[in-house]
Parts: structure tokens; C-alpha cells; sequence
């Protein structure tokens, strides 16, 4: 028999609802690094189930109509053009104070770019900086980096100036991390705070679903990555609709974010190589080599990193754990060069547009720096995502592919070896593939790409996360 409308809902204990905070009443949704809370609390209300002929029959859920989605359409837009606005002036601020410490001081003291033992005093002064923000702001500049996703539950907003600081600086000071995991959980706070003050009605798990996919069409330039990134994410929520109904507002969201960053003059992320042209065997033998050396590479780092987090966090103190591992970033970026240094992205492209520049032992060398420097700076507390430098190796290390073996295409070999790292490092397969494409800016690799990902993903898929797990909390009995 279906229960009377009037039927009153079974009390809760105490603690039940875990999302209560966020919302929701389920728990969350994963895909790769993403994490977001259960849309469940706010679906349509289901139908009564009917019972015929001893079989049960569940009505789906009614699929939200062309006029919600419009509506909806609206905060959905201006979250995305707020969130790439806060991440274009960290962009913009962080950039400047590195144009400082790196261009303008030390030409002030005379001194040539990149001196090691200025380049030895800013990384551990860097180290020092972040360690007191952590130690001393409010809220201690958020979770351990160490310990996040690219998306997370909403922060409170006394955390949010601690953690802009923490991770403006670390940019500045060439800190080997990016900035997409705190710029994310940045504008999801924002947002989240925001939308409950001033549009109550829209519910706040969608709210943050939103707000990271604006950031992520903001930080990679096109809402296609956002669309890819959840299409895992809505396929799994408990709602009506077409999947294009749910991918509907995120899309909106990323697009909103990817056309504010074009508009105020962030350069797109593809780089000119050398098209791919018609696929031949060998090139899916090669190929799938540079992925796996890259995947392999990777899951040594995933077996590293607690061992480090560990024994930089043995120390206790923020400051100190900190700024010895800036101290150790200074002497990583004193063998490695400058170009193994800051978030790796546009030290990528200058590898990308001038290959010829560099020998084999050049560019392994930068692949090994870079992953040591990538794992330290994540271990030692500083506050940053790890998807940037993990481009910056894979690049690395195509190109010593590419040096060694000179009949490779380059454009696979770039588009393998960031394939492999990434696909490790994000646990999506999405994002490996579309970093693999956008950064050559070359369509014709996707075919073969797509087979060389899957035995990649079989290497992969049994690894844990290139994550530290926080520490489940200790469930408290309710007293009776």
C-alpha cells in the first residue's frame, strides 16, 4: 500500500544526515577528483508507487521543464562570470607580486634572474609566509591541500582570506602547484553565500555544482572541459531529464566563466605543433609506450606522497614543515631551472613552441624535477591543485619521447605523456583526454588517443588516489 501524503516522515537521529550542512540528504557524487552533494533533497517530489500484479512499478521523476532551466539559466550565468572575475584577479595579482620578487628586485640589486641563492631565499621565505598564514589566519588557509579534490563541500567564509593569501603567495614565489583546487573551493563559497542571501530558492548543492564548473570552464578557457568533467557527475544524480537537461545549467555556468576569461585577455591554452596527420600502427605502439612510462611515473609519485606527507607533518608546526619544504623547493629549482618552477602551465608552452632548444637529458631531467618538486610542495602544506604541474611533466617527458624517438609525432607524443600523468593524478579519463587535445589544439589525435587510453586505465584504475584521505571524524554515541 502507498503511505498517506499526510503521513508524517520518520525522525531522524542525531547525525544521520551528514549533508545536512550543504543541503542535501545523500550522499555525495565522485567522479575523478570531483566530489559534489547528492541533488537528491530537491527533487521533484516522486509519485506514489504503484503496486500491480505483485510487481512494483516506480514512476521516474518529471524531468525539469524548458522554463526552469531558463530560469535557473540566470544565477547560473552570473556565477560563471563572477567566478572567472575572482580567479582572473588572483591570476592577476599573483602575477604581479612574481613580476616583483622575480624581474623588478632583483634587477634593483643588480642581479641576474633566477641567481640561486635568490632563487634558494624567495622559495624558503615563500615557505615561511604560507606556513604563518596557515599557522595564524582564521580558519588556517582551509584543508590541507594534500587532502582535497578539485571540488569540495563549501567553506566558511572566515576561511576564505587565509586561503587566498596562502595560495597567492605560493603562485608568486614559484611554488610548484596550481591554483585550481583553492580557487574553486574560493568561488564555491562565494557563490554558495551569495545565492542563500539573494536567490534563497535555488538550492545550494546545485549551487556548487555551478560554481565549480564555471571555474573549471574558467581555468581551462572552454566549457567543454566542465561539460566532460560532469557528464560522469549528472549522469549519476537521482533526477529527471535528459542527460543534456542536467548538463544543461553546469554548461551555462563554464561557458559564462570560459568567455570572461577570453574577454579580459587570458590567452587560450593550445599551443602550434606539428599535425598529427594519418594514424599509422606504430604510432598507437609508441603511443601507448609514452602513456604508460607517464602512468608509471605517476603511480610511483602515488606510492611516494604519504610516505613525504608524513614526514614533513611529523614536524607539526606549519611554519617549520613549511618552510623546509620551500628550503627543498629552492635547491629542486636551483638543479631543475626556472622553467620547473611556478605552476607549470606556461612553462609548458615555451618547452611546447621551442623543442629543438633542449636534449634528452634536458627534458628528463625537467620531468624528474618537476614530479619531486610537484610531490614536496604538495606534502610540505602549501595550498594549491596538482593538475597544472602534472601537464608540465607529461609535456616533459613526450618531448624527451619525441628526442628520442624523432619519427614520433610530436603532437602524440605530448598528447600521450599527459595523458598517462594526468589520467593518474585526476582519476577521469575525460580530463586526461582533453588536456592530451587542447594543449596540441589538434582533433585528429582524439581517434587514437581514445584506444590509448584504455590500457592505460587498466594500469591506473587499481592505484589509490594521489590524495592524502583526511581522517574519518570520530562518531560521537548519542546519549539516550
Amino acid at each position: 500500500m502507498c503511505p498517506s501524503s499526510t503521513t508524517r516522515p520518520r525522525r531522524e537521529r542525531r547525525g544521520s544526515a551528514r549533508w545536512r550542512n550543504t543541503g542535501a540528504t545523500s550522499p555525495p557524487v565522485r567522479a575523478g577528483l570531483l566530489t559534489v552533494p547528492s541533488l537528491g533533497a530537491y527533487r521533484p517530489k516522486r509519485p506514489c508507487v504503484a503496486e500491480r500484479g505483485g510487481q512494483v512499478s516506480t514512476p521516474s521523476i518529471a524531468p525539469p521543464g524548458a522554463r526552469t532551466l531558463a530560469i535557473l539559466a540566470i544565477p547560473a550565468l552570473v556565477i560563471g562570470v563572477v567566478s572567472a572575475l575572482i580567479l582572473w584577479l588572483l591570476n592577476q595579482i599573483s602575477g604581479l607580486l612574481a613580476d616583483q620578487i622575480w624581474t623588478a628586485w632583483p634587477d634593483a640589486l643588480g642581479l641576474e634572474p633566477y641567481t640561486p641563492w635568490w632563487t634558494f631565499g624567495v622559495l624558503t621565505l615563500t615557505g615561511a609566509a604560507v606556513g604563518l598564514v596557515v599557522w595564524l589566519m582564521p580558519g588556517h588557509a582551509g584543508p590541507d591541500s594534500a587532502t582535497t579534490e578539485l571540488s569540495a563541500p563549501p567553506l566558511p567564509l572566515r576561511v576564505l582570506p587565509g586561503l587566498a593569501l596562502a595560495v597567492t603567495i605560493s603562485l608568486a614565489g614559484g611554488v610548484s602547484l596550481g591554483p585550481e583546487n583553492p580557487i574553486i573551493a574560493i568561488n564555491t563559497a562565494v557563490a554558495v553565500t551569495a545565492v542563500a542571501r539573494f536567490a534563497t530558492a535555488v538550492p545550494t548543492p546545485l549551487v556548487a555544482l555551478l560554481a565549480s564548473a564555471a571555474t573549471i570552464g574558467a581555468l581551462f578557457g572552454t566549457p567543454v572541459a566542465a561539460a566532460l568533467v560532469f557528464t560522469g557527475i549528472v549522469a549519476a544524480l537521482k533526477s529527471g531529464g535528459s542527460l543534456w537537461d542536467r548538463l544543461f545549467l553546469p554548461v551555462a555556468a563554464a561557458g559564462a566563466g570560459a568567455l570572461t576569461m577570453h574577454v579580459l585577455g587570458t590567452p587560450p591554452m593550445a599551443f602550434t605543433v606539428a599535425p598529427f596527420g594519418t594514424p599509422e600502427a606504430i604510432d598507437l605502439a609508441t603511443g601507448t609506450l609514452v602513456a604508460v612510462v607517464s602512468a608509471v611515473l605517476g603511480i610511483l609519485a602515488v606510492y611516494a606522497f604519504p610516505l613525504i606527507h608524513r614526514a614533513f607533518h611529523a614536524l607539526r608546526n606549519p611554519v617549520i614543515f613549511t618552510t623546509l619544504g620551500g628550503a627543498v623547493l629552492g635547491v629542486l629549482a636551483i638543479i631543475g631551472g626556472p622553467l620547473t618552477m611556478f605552476k607549470g602551465l606556461e612553462q609548458a608552452g615555451q618547452i611546447i613552441n621551442n623543442p629543438g632548444d633542449y636534449s634528452p637529458g634536458t627534458l628528463a631531467l625537467f620531468t624528474v624535477i618537476k614530479l619531486v618538486a610537484l610531490l614536496i610542495a604538495a606534502a610540505a602544506g602549501f595550498r594549491g591543485g596538482r593538475v597544472f604541474p602534472a601537464v608540465f611533466i607529461g609535456v616533459a617527458l613526450g618531448l624527451f619521447f619525441h628526442s628520442v624517438i624523432p619519427s614520433m609525432p610530436i603532437g602524440l607524443a605530448i598528447a600521450c605523456g599527459v595523458l598517462g600523468i594526468v589520467l593518474v593524478v585526476t582519476r577521469d579519463g575525460w580530463i586526461a583526454l582533453f588536456l592530451g587535445i587542447a594543449l596540441t589544439g589538434d582533433t585528429t589525435l582524439l581517434p587514437i588517443l581514445c584506444v590509448i587510453v584504455l590500457p592505460t586505465w587498466l594500469l591506473v584504475t587499481g592505484v589509490p588516489e594521489l590524495r592524502i584521505l583526511p581522517k574519518e571524524p570520530v562518531a560521537v554515541a548519542e546519549s539516550t
